[in-house]
Parts: C-alpha cells; structure tokens; sequence
C-alpha cells in the first residue's frame, strides 16, 4: 500500500517510531499490572480484583483532564519535536521507577507510577496528532493517521503479548518487565532526535499557569466548527467504548471464557489488529481524500458485533478451571468469539482514521494543538465516565455479556444523535455507498478543486444520482442546485435537506423559487463555499448534452468566482438514468459498472459563458457540444 511507503520517509519515520515506542511501553506496563492484580487477585482499599482493575485504568486516564489544556498550550507555543523529546526524557525516568515498584512489590507505587505515565502521555498526544500536518501533505494525511493509528494498535498489541508473557514467567517476570520498559523507554528517546525539527505554529502565544482558564480556551478552540466539535465527540465516544471493552477484558477472559492469562493476551491481540486493518482499509477505501462516510460503517458495525458478543453469552463448559489457549481454540464458540473482536476493532478503525483527519485538515494551524488537547480531554472524560459506568453496572451484577449489550445500544444512540446534529455524516456515507457499492468511480483532476475559497461546479446531467457521485468525490461538502420537487419525495427529501440542497424551480412554475434560489446560491459563494449546478436543467433522454441554460450566466453576474468544469462518463444506460424513456424501472441495469469523473481546471468567471462551458464539460465528459440555441429560456435555472 502507497501509505507503507512513508515508514521509510525521513519526514515521517522518526516521529512514526517515537510514537510506536511510547505506546508499546505504556501497554506493556498497563498489562503486566493489570493480569498481576487479577490473576494474584490483589486488592488495596476493600477493592477487589475487577474493580482494581477498573480503577487502574482510571489512573492512567484521569491526568488527560487535568494536564491536556497546558499541554496543548506548549505544543502550540514551542517546538513540537523538541517538546516530544523532553516528554521521552520523563519516560525513562518514569520507567525506573516503575521497575522499582515491581521489584519491591509495591503496588501503590505501581499505581502512582501509572498516573505518572497517563500525565507523560497526555503531554506528548497534542504534539503527536497536530504535527501531522507540519510533516505530511495533504494527499498524505489519511495514510499518515491510517499508519499512526496501526502503529499505535500493533504497539498495543506488542505491548500486551509482551506484558502478559513477561509478567506470568515465574520468578522473573516482575524483574523482566521492569527491565523492558526501561529499555523501550530509552529507544522511544533515541528515536525522537530523528524527527525533522519544525518551527512553532504560535511562538507569540502566551502560557497561562491558572488550571481552569487554559481548560476553558481548549475547549472553546475545539467548539469553534461544528463538525470538527462533533468529530472530537465521536473520538471520545469511542474511547469511551474502546475502553470499557479493554477494562472489562482480563476478568472476560478469566470468569466468562474460564482462560487463562493468555486468552485474554490473546483476545487483546485480536482487537489490536482489527484495529490496525480498519486503519489500514481506510486509505484503500476513501480513495486517499478524507471520507466522513466511512465514519457511519464503523458506528454500525461496532454496535452489531457488541450484541453479537452478549448473543453468544458465556460458552457451556465443562468443569472448572483456566483454560489454555490450545483448548480454547478447540471450542468452536471460541472462533465466534475471536472473529468478533477482530471484526469489532476493523470497525472501530474505519470510526475514528476519518475523524482524526478532519480535525487535524479543519483546524487552523495556530490552535491545532489545543483542539487536540480538548480533544483528549473529552476523551479522558469518555473513559473516566466509562470506568465509573462499569464500576456501577459491576455492583449492580450485571454479567460481562450484558455490559457489552448495554455498551451496543448506548453506542447506537450516541451515533443517532452525532448523525443527527452533523447530517454531513450520513450524507457523505449515502453518497459513499452510491460511488463505491453500486457503481466503481474514478475521479481523475482532483487537484483542480481547491482546498478553500467559492467556487461554482458545472456538469453534465445524465442520472438521478450524478449529485451523489460528485459529493463522493470531493472533500469539501459542496451546495446542489436542485429542481424543487425532488424535495417532496419522502426519503429523497430527507437526505437533500440533510444535504442543504438549493431548490429551484422554473420562472413559469415560481418566480418566488427562482428569485430565493438565485439569492441562496450567492449567498453561499460570498460565504466561500462551493456550489454545483448542472446547468442543462434536466436529464439527457437520449446520452448526449443538453444545452446549458442562461442561469449559470445569471449567477456568475452577480458572483463572479472560478467554474469548475466535471464530465461525468459512464452513467449512461443506468438504473438511474433515463434510457427508455424513464429511470428507476430495470433494477439491476448496469448496476456496479465502472464511471468516471473528469474534472477539469477552473475559468474565471469573465470566460464562463454558457457556450464555453458547455464545451468544456463535453469535451471532458468526451460528448459532442450540444447546439447553443438563442431560443434558450432567459433566466432558466439549473436544477
């Protein structure tokens, strides 16, 4: 895959690996500890095993709260890369101590030391996603956060393989692990003098020591888009969800499986790579532009394999005791199982790989980091709610299956809402589904669409969906001009108002229409948005162009911005184009077949005639230039 190509890219490599290191070392020590307080059942303060364990991840997440604003405010004011280093340096230090604890069997210390790492963390995780941008270009961004979110799972699942097997070695466990993260902790720092220095994005920004003031920026920096907030949400929804799965896992796998320490090694193996293959199809399916509709899959699948988990319930067997990894496989329920926690974290990759992307493209580069840092604030907030959400329903004798029952639908409706709130989302996953499932799009000029500033969109009409193929295929959500009474259709109508189209209507039907059309389109492009219009005004009845009507001419008077020309190939003879006279009749006509789009450079608005235009989107949709009649309608819409 194109995105491997960056491990060996001396912008990205050492930044890749300090990060590998720093999450491999914090997992390996989280889960030698946990298996240690379950499977030697400590317990401290009349907490027993499971809820010490519970409560152990709360250590880890609390100090996000508490020291993400400050952090996001010194990633944002100094430089990134000699920030990392020094947060690496505290990490070897923290790493002795952590061997100490083992070595004196000290688990307050231990937990203490826990803390200590959650805070290290939270300290390197705003510089960790903001600087993606500062070492990577545009077109790269969904592989870099696809590579970064695989190299974080695979560390966690090195990590957890490496802390189990560490851990359960008799005699000498406690003294292998102390000497591991000590080690790593050390290559993570060795790593960070590799990462290509870059300059402060905020050098003038000025710290503030006052604890609540830097929390209340960061969280007004991370409010200030709506989908970036509601992205951010949906990151920390997912820790939230991620976490009471990983919290609950160690005691799943001992009471409930009846495995030993290294089932539970295992099923956390499985998870992590999931994860990393959900991360890695991301870049594969979003055809390497950032794709929110990938965000609505994951939600989905996430919640269908948690009640799958509590469908399964706890396997009927025999006897009592721990079972090993080679009789656990034996049991086909087990495959059940493991298949769901693969399946589980590939969703949960194609969530969050998305989500990520868009904060760190729609940010402004002068607060990126404290986005950032609001954003894992919000997320230690998820997982400190989810540690006490288990903690309550453990009390309350709920089963493990249960909770995961419990955790789907509370996950279906945090999604309902999110999608409610930002119908970007679901929209841009209609579409989605549109380009990739029914039909195989290319989209050839990309380029050609810039990243900010108006713009209008013109294109040949050939089907009911060529809307849905060019809101796939481009990043930035445009406008439609659409004829009006497609918003009367029951379903139709509800994903075009979710999709903010423009109604229009001819000057015969509604002069009120096309005068609040006209006045909605400028008003748009004054805002710097981008607006399309297919300006022929209705479907071709026979797979050549219409003429284009004066409304296009119309806008550009009074909004002159750049025209951007797209000739749409291949819908023709659809279902949902009009081929015998009407569309939507033979349903599997030329369902899947291969379409391209060909986009072409912008004219500024003082070329764009109707003529021109309708020339350029022929010759890119590679049609002949429909006959330009003086008869044309004046002040005709696009529809």
């Amino acid at each position: 895959m194109k995105q491997l190509e960056l491990l060996s890219d001396r912008r990205f490599a050492g930044f890749f690996w300090t990060q590998f290191l720093g999450a491999l070392n914090d997992n390996l020590f989280k889960n030698a500890l946990a298996i240690l307080i379950v499977f030697k059942s400590l317990s401290i303060g009349g907490l027993g095993p499971s809820e010490l364990v519970v409560l152990s991840a709360g250590f880890f997440i609390f100090p996000f709260v508490t020291f993400s604003a400050f952090a996001g405010q010194l990633a944002d004011r100094f430089e990134k890369p000699r920030l990392m280093r020094w947060v690496k340096l505290a990490e070897i230090v923290l790493m002795i101590l952590a061997a100490v604890g083992l070595l004196l069997d000290d688990l307050v210390l231990l937990l203490v030391v826990l803390f200590l790492m959650g805070a290290q963390s939270s300290f390197f995780g705003p510089a960790k996603y903001s600087i993606l941008p500062q070492l990577l270009r545009k077109d790269e961004m969904i592989g870099g956060n696809a590579i970064v979110e695989t190299g974080t799972f695979l560390a966690i699942l090195l990590g957890t393989i490496a802390g189990g097997v560490l851990i359960a070695i008799d005699g000498a466990g406690r003294i292998l692990v102390g000497a591991a993260v000590f080690l790593v902790a050390a290559a993570g720092y060795a790593c960070s003098l590799t990462i290509p220095d870059r300059a402060a994005q905020n050098p003038s920004l000025r710290i503030s020591l006052n604890p609540i003031a830097p929390i209340r920026e960061t969280i007004e920096a991370t409010r200030s888009s709506p989908t970036v907030f509601w992205a951010v949400l949906g990151i920390s929804w997912f820790w939230f969800y991620g976490g009471s799965f990983i919290a609950l896992l160690p005691d799943y796998g001992k009471s409930t499986l009846q495995g030993s320490e290294h089932v539970v090694t295992s099923l956390l193996a499985l998870f992590c790579v999931g994860t990393a293959i959900g991360s890695l199809l991301c870049e594969r399916l979003s055809g390497e532009k950032i794709e929110l509709g990938l965000v609505p899959i994951g939600s989905i699948g996430l919640s269908l394999v948690a009640l799958d988990l509590w469908w399964v319930g706890a396997p009927a067997i025999e006897g009592i005791g721990q079972r090993s990894i080679v009789a656990f496989a034996n049991d086909p329920t087990s495959w059940r199982i493991m298949i769901d926690f693969v399946l589980l974290s590939t969703f949960g990759g194609l969530f969050i790989v998305p989500l990520y992307a868009v904060i760190q493209q729609r940010s402004p580069a002068e607060y990126r980091s404290r986005v950032i840092a609001g954003a894992n604030i919000l997320n230690s907030m998820f997982m400190v709610a989810s540690t006490l959400m288990l903690m309550a329903l453990i009390r309350a004798g709920f089963s493990n299956t249960q909770i995961f029952a419990v955790i789907a639908a509370l996950n279906a409706l945090m999604a309902a809402y999110i999608y409610k709130r930002i119908p970007e989302f679901l929209f841009r996953f209609v579409a989605w589904c549109v380009a990739n499932v029914l039909y195989r799009v290319r989209v050839d000029g990309l380029e050609n669409v810039p990243d900010e500033g108006p713009a209008l969109i013109v294109a040949n009409h050939v089907s009911l969906v060529d809307w849905l193929l060019i809101a796939s295929a481009l990043e930035r959500p445009p406008r439609f001009v659409m004829a009006h009474e497609y918003a009367d259709i029951p379903i139709a109508g509800w994903l075009l108002r979710d999709a903010k189209v423009i109604p229009i209507a001819p000057e015969h039907e509604s002069r009120d229409t096309l005068a609040e059309a006209f006045d909605r389109i400028a008003g748009e492009l004054e805002a710097g948005a981008l607006v399309c219009i297919f300006p022929e005004g209705k479907l071709t009845r026979d797979g050549r162009m219409n003429e284009f009507r004066s409304g296009v001419e119309r806008i550009l008077q009074r909004t002159p911005v750049p025209v951007i020309p797209i000739g749409i190939r291949g819908m023709w003879g659809s279902f949902f184009s009009r081929k015998d006279d009407a569309a939507m009749r033979r349903p599997f006509r030329r369902i899947w077949s291969s379409v391209s789009l060909a986009i072409g450079r912008p004219l500024p608005a003082q070329e764009a005639s109707r003529g021109v235009l309708a020339g350029a989107v022929a010759k890119l949709a590679g049609l002949p230039t429909p006959r330009d009649e003086s008869a044309a309608v004046a002040g005709g819409g696009a529809s």
